[in-house]
């Protein structure tokens, strides 16, 4: 909070911030302009996003307010104990009579950047989040090359993702298909075997289920190979498939999970409708058409 001997915020447009906290001083100062009906989530909500542009430009600021993140973990420390629901939840709760939980978070903002600055070692910032390189712009990832798909795999092994590998290839039916999706990811047994089934119970594992339990957050990942052929066998299918993938990514994205999917194909001329209202693009190596066949 400002002091006699510290100068509060003064009033900027949002494009001349310098950093999270110039932009959040600005919300502190007007917080009524900023947050509809004073909403803490809308705040976490919005710094979630601020990270996640961070993270898609590769932009080196202090910002760390993902859940599980260094500003959780200092308050679940301060608070003892932290809600699954995120920040905001844990905030609300903890409010006291005759404060709002905006002005609790900037009470404990102040707090929690005091403490960072007295403990230098302390990891503050992880602006550039595992596997964003895949959400950014879309959620299902196209691969041509069998080696770059292997490539990406491990790589998001490493950073402590769940992958599960399904072989579309071996799909000739819609029913092999859902049948592959239930083993892999453990559906209910009262599963449909129908795309509304599908939308529904992936939907339950992006969301909620129990793959983003690690101290890391990483998340969930479809690794689909030779997809071409379940194309050709059910293209209505398989375009619907994708886009429940996207949509249901969307979703958990929201939800502060982490879930995409890489898509190999044969055919390097390969072309899906926009799935979840974004593009189906391909990776990073193979984008130009140059790059592939």
């Amino acid at each position: 909070m400002p002091t006699e001997d510290v100068p509060g915020p003064t009033a900027k447009h949002w494009q001349g911030c310098t950093d999270v906290y110039d932009f959040l001083d600005q919300i502190r100062l007007r917080p009524g302009m900023w947050l509809s009906g004073g909403s803490l989530h809308d705040l976490q909500k919005m710094l979630i996003g601020y990270q996640v542009a961070l993270g898609v430009h590769s932009i080196d600021d202090p910002c760390d307010f993902w859940h599980g993140g260094a500003f959780s973990r200092w308050l679940g420390t301060r608070l003892g104990g932290t809600s699954p629901l995120g920040w905001a939840v844990d905030i609300e709760r903890s409010t006291p009579d005759g404060s709002t939980p905006v002005e609790e978070f900037f009470r404990l903002l102040d707090a929690y950047r005091s403490d960072v600055s007295c403990a230098p070692g302390q990891a503050t910032a992880t602006t550039r989040l595992p596997g964003i390189e895949y959400m950014s712009n879309t959620f299902v990832t196209l691969f041509w090359s069998r080696r770059f798909l292997t490539q990406a795999v491990l790589r998001m092994e490493e950073l402590g993702f769940r992958v599960v590998r399904l072989a579309a290839g071996e799909w000739t039916t819609e029913l092999d298909m859902h049948r592959a999706f239930a083993t892999a990811l453990h559906f209910p047994d009262y599963y449909g075997h129908n795309l509304d089934a599908l939308n529904d119970c992936l939907g339950d594992v992006a969301c909620y289920g129990g793959y983003d339990d690690s101290p890391e957050g990483t998340g969930l990942v479809l690794s689909l190979t030779d997809y071409d052929r379940f194309a050709a066998a059910c293209p209505r299918a398989a375009q619907i498939v994708l886009d429940i993938i996207a949509d249901r990514a969307r979703h958990a994205a929201v939800l502060q999970r982490r879930f995409f999917s890489l898509v190999h194909s044969n055919d390097a001329n390969i072309k899906f409708e926009p799935v979840g209202a974004v593009p189906v693009m391909w990776n990073s190596d193979e984008w130009a058409d140059s790059n592939r066949g």
